[in-house]
């Protein structure tokens, strides 16, 4: 599938989720049910702010969209503003292997989604980014290491379909 357009927050973290679940039966001894609810709430900030691409994001733009997200999460009712709490500090000490696991499927998809839009719309450090990029989120796990090699792979099958065309 060739996409010119850029994928949304919402289909991202759609398929990021459904990505949790096709893998769950790899990590039987994960909560698998907060993996998903982590996948499913991850780039929430972004609602307030806008899709900003990794590269272009700066400390300061992460720090605005953390205090929007925070903000916004502290006012819902409990029990629902006090777990998204707790799983955006578990996310970002990135400690537990729920956390783990969620950076390296996040990274994943990105990169999937990537390798399916047009390489017509890739920027110069897009190609080498897309060959490096999750490649220390997946080094804890040989199961995801394999599949960051098969999506590697995906990402040099395009490049030299390019350069054939």
């Amino acid at each position: 599938m060739q996409r010119a357009v850029h994928e949304s927050v919402a289909e991202h973290s759609w398929r990021l989720a459904l990505m949790a679940y096709w893998v769950s039966d790899e990590f039987p001894e994960l909560d698998m049910n907060k993996v998903i609810k982590m996948c499913l709430i991850h780039d929430l900030g972004e609602a307030f702010t806008g899709d900003i691409p990794t590269f272009n994001k700066t400390a300061q733009d992460e720090g605005r969209e953390e205090a929007l997200l925070m903000s916004w999460t502290r006012s819902l009712p409990a029990p629902f503003g006090d777990e998204m709490c707790a799983l955006y500090e578990e996310m970002a000490a990135r400690q537990t292997p729920e956390a783990k696991l969620y950076k390296a499927l996040d990274n994943l998809e990105a990169v999937i989604q990537h390798n399916e839009s047009d390489i017509k719309t890739w920027i110069p450090r897009e190609y080498e980014l897309n060959l490096t990029y999750a490649n220390d989120k997946v080094a804890f796990s040989q199961y995801l290491t394999c599949l960051r090699e098969m999506i590697r792979q995906d990402t040099l099958d395009k490049i030299a379909a390019a350069k054939h065309e």
